[in-house]
């Protein structure tokens, strides 16, 4: 009811893979029955915007400045993941086994080129990775741009999702493999290991030179605190907004991350931001329907080496809160980079740096600063 078409296809597409309770396989005593190779194709899925014809469905994804509001486009990029993350954990015979697949993380979602709202665009993705219990989804939008004599396309904004495969009693379960056809495939499943090695050797390296952070142009007058560029919003999640596990849809929370991330850039350039990419999203914890969700947001550095195009770096942290417990457990992290438009720079507009005021600021802005891809 509160989706829009496109997300209704997609829901509708995942379940008839999911909730076609005669065709669902439980898992097997064997943790490898069942389990086979698929290769990409098998689960590529494409959906189609028609903005160009459909008044409505434009309307609804029109910002206040009549370009795209991306805060929507990442709803419907997390839906059209994980249906593709079930089509391939399905069997070969098109039923699916009895697993839960959620979203872990979010990775390089970069905006190439601005996205028109007034002309058809396609979000396309396949799975590009397997682990033995997780698996990558790369996705593509693709814009049509009408010319006087053909229509070309081209990848406006691409995304890497991370999805991993649960039983009922939240153990990791093994998943179908991937055999990559040609060398456009393999290419990708290359990247994509090397980046899941990357995750792995950051979590394991030791973060040093504190203090020399802290100390970096203390008396610079163009310096700001990160305490002082904090906003924060709560809501309490209804069950409108479950997916079919009955949880809360991960999409839904990256969009509420992201319009109190871009309140947070507004708010500290003075100046309407643009978006450039999702850095990182963490999943650390199901949000369920009831739940009091408290979100902080601050600016967690600037990049200003660049004067024709400084980077505002936004952090989300979203909390799962009990009032009447005074307790909360972190459920995302949320990483953002926007900039200013080049009007407002020509216009005197200057980006301030933002400086970490404890050591605890300090070490955030040293486990964040590498997941940033400017």
């Amino acid at each position: 009811m509160n989706h829009s078409p496109v997300k209704n296809a997609l829901w509708e597409a995942r379940s008839s893979i999911f909730w076609n309770y005669s065709s669902i396989v439980p898992l097997a005593s064997s943790i490898n029955d069942h389990l086979i190779a698929k290769t990409p194709s098998r689960s590529r899925t494409s959906v189609v915007y028609r903005f160009s014809s459909d008044y409505e469905l434009r309307e609804r994804y029109r910002n206040p400045i009549n370009e795209i509001r991306i805060e929507k486009l990442l709803e419907d990029l997390d839906a059209l993941a994980g249906t593709i993350s079930y089509k391939h954990c399905s069997c070969d015979d098109g039923k699916a086994r009895s697993l839960i697949l959620v979203t872990a993380s979010v990775d390089n979602m970069i905006l190439k080129k601005p996205i028109c709202i007034d002309n058809d665009i396609t979000i396309e993705g396949a799975v590009t990775w397997v682990g033995c219990s997780s698996l990558e989804i790369q996705l593509e939008v693709k814009q049509s741009t009408p010319e006087p004599t053909n229509s070309t396309e081209s990848v406006s904004l691409t995304a890497n999702f991370t999805f991993v495969a649960k039983d009922k009693t939240g153990k990791l379960v093994k998943i179908n493999q991937i055999l990559p056809e040609n060398e456009k495939e393999k290419h990708l499943w290359e990247e994509a290991e090397e980046r899941n090695k990357m995750r792995k050797k950051k979590k394991e390296e030791k973060k040093d030179n504190l203090n020399e952070l802290m100390l970096a142009n203390k008396d610079n007058n163009n310096n700001i605190l990160i305490k002082e560029t904090c906003l924060q919003n709560s809501l309490v999640c209804q069950p409108e907004k479950n997916n079919i596990h009955g949880q809360i849809f991960g999409g839904y929370l990256m969009r509420k991350a992201y319009e109190l991330a871009y309140a947070t850039a507004y708010s500290f350039a003075r100046s309407p931001p643009c978006f450039v990419e999702v850095d990182h999203v963490d999943f650390l914890k199901p949000v369920d329907a009831g739940d009091f969700l408290h979100l902080k947001s601050c600016v967690i550095c600037t990049q200003v080496e660049n004067s024709s195009r400084p980077l505002i770096n936004v952090e989300v942290v979203s909390h799962v809160t009990q009032p009447q417990d005074l307790s909360s457990e972190i459920s995302n992290n949320f990483y953002f980079t926007f900039t200013v438009p080049s009007d407002s720079l020509r216009n005197g507009l200057k980006i301030r740096n933002v400086v970490p005021g404890t050591e605890e600021e300090a070490r955030r802005v040293m486990d964040v600063r590498d997941t940033f891809h400017p």
